[in-house]
């Protein structure tokens, strides 16, 4: 039985809607139409509410009880378990395939590496979503979205982690077709294998994913598709789950630290949203700060926010820097390069949203090469929760950080580990490997030189004696 207030929700689509985050423009549009950007100046959109008029619960614990009704689907779902804090859909249009189910690990192994006492390093892993990425927080509310507007055909671009979600929502609810767009370069096979086994149509164009990015917003708006990218403002609104859930295993203690792969910028954006309407709801007494991590690669939020001091200045941002570095990449056909396929992204569709979630949350932008990744990665998974490499800049540049003296030892500090190991079997295994040439291939192209916590296979003759002696010496 839904709750009189749940029913209020359920029954009131006009108390969401569509807004401009530039707020010398500040249009608004409802949430019964499909839109990626402000008609009015072109600006990024925002999902807003009539707060005043919603059934807001009065503490965060109050969370708690949902966990009674987990019988229920929407209850179950890690993400709209939340719903009064995403309310933009009626729950009878609510999409769910059990996303969200994730865990804060106390890593005090991985704490040990980045350089912070004991009991103060926490791993969100998101790689348990039922696609192997955090990505399925946002797509089951784009996915939402989409099925109250009656789509038959969703889109996406992708390095592989936002094509394997769509393609398993597709897939899974029977409600449209997945059409997908890759880049020539490099893709993870074990991400291009969901996409393709889930039965997506996948085109793969003559270039990277910005180039992709561009071509699926023409073909999008052509056709009619709908666009499921985080320039879509309702995939955010499902993202900002993943912090109630950090709260939620925090026992809603706000910690000193939220530190997040870079990529589209979509992630640190959602999460700069969900701390900005607790803190105006009263649910929060403070946010904690967030550290954004750049693959050295793929680093243009970096170049923008740290060399060239660029700002969100309450949404009145100098544009000059960043028409001036996006002129350059094009002069000098700059190309994103890293190990960390999933974050290969020089031209991040987010970044005024990040540069806002960097201004509510007293933020840091850094920088990891692959070398300082790989080995973080490494590290996250000799504690048995394997991750992607895109994932491993989250304790990279968490390592980095404290020891520039800007995390100290006592902070409490979240790592968000955004996707599974399997995702990107080949450099784990290259990583670890015996195989030099192998190495080199995989690695060494990267500038990666060494594996600095490798575990290697131990080759022995096919004998009892040779394995026992050999189990007996290494273990």
């Amino acid at each position: 039985m839904l709750s009189q207030a749940e029913k209020h929700n359920a029954s009131r689509t006009d108390l969401a809607f569509q807004r401009c985050i530039n707020p010398a423009c500040g249009a608004t549009f409802d949430t019964h139409s499909i839109r990626t950007s402000c008609d009015r100046c072109g600006d990024l959109l925002d999902i807003a509410y009539e707060w005043d008029r919603l059934a807001v619960p009065k503490r965060l614990s109050d969370f708690e009880a949902m966990w009674s009704q987990r019988t229920n689907p929407i209850r179950f779902s890690g993400v709209w378990r939340f719903h009064e804090l995403l309310p933009f859909a009626p729950q009878d249009k609510i999409v769910t395939v059990g996303e969200g189910q994730t865990l804060l690990q106390q890593a005090d192994a991985v704490g040990d590496y980045v350089g912070v006492n004991a009991g103060n390093l926490h791993l969100q892993y998101e790689g348990m979503n039922p696609s192997g990425s955090f990505k399925d927080n946002g797509m089951c509310a784009a996915f939402t979205h989409a099925r109250m507007m009656e789509a038959k055909r969703a889109a996406c671009a992708s390095t592989g982690n936002t094509s394997a979600s769509l393609a398993l929502y597709c897939s899974a609810t029977r409600l449209m077709k997945a059409v997908i767009f890759i880049g020539s370069g490099r893709i993870s096979y074990g991400k291009l294998s969901q996409a393709l086994d889930y039965g997506a149509l996948t085109v793969q164009i003559a270039g990277d994913f910005d180039d992709a990015m561009l071509r699926v917003q023409q073909v999008a708006k052509r056709l009619g598709i709908y666009l499921v990218n985080s320039v879509n403002p309702f995939r955010l609104e499902g993202q900002k789950t993943v912090m109630y859930r950090v709260l939620e295993a925090l026992r809603w203690e706000v910690p000193d630290w939220i530190v997040v792969p870079g990529g589209n910028l979509g992630n640190s954006s959602a999460f700069g949203k969900a701390f900005m309407e607790l803190k105006a709801h009263g649910l929060i007494d403070r946010v904690p700060r967030l550290a954004v991590i750049n693959a050295a690669g793929a680093d243009t939020a970096y170049e923008l926010f740290e060399r060239r001091g660029v700002r969100w200045n309450g949404g009145h941002i100098e544009m000059d820097p960043i028409r001036d570095y996006n002129d350059r990449m094009d002069r000098e056909g700059l190309k994103a390069d890293t190990i960390a396929s999933a974050i290969e992204i020089n031209r991040p569709v987010n970044l005024k949203k990040c540069l806002r979630a960097l201004e509510v949350m007293d933020g840091v932008v850094r920088q990891v090469d692959d070398q300082e990744i790989l080995d973080a990665k490494a590290k996250v998974g000799a504690g048995g929760f394997g991750c992607e490499p895109a994932s491993a800049a989250s304790v990279a540049g968490a390592k980095l950080l404290r020891r520039e003296g800007v995390i100290a030892p006592s902070d409490r500090v979240v790592c968000i580990l955004t996707g599974h190991e399997l995702k990107d079997p080949n450099a784990t295994v290259a990583y670890h490997t015996t195989d030099q040439d192998l190495f080199n291939q995989v690695l060494g192209s990267r500038g990666v030189r060494k594996a600095s916590f490798a575990n290697r296979a131990i080759a022995v003759p096919n004998e009892l004696d040779d394995i026992i002696k050999a189990i007996e010496l290494y273990s």
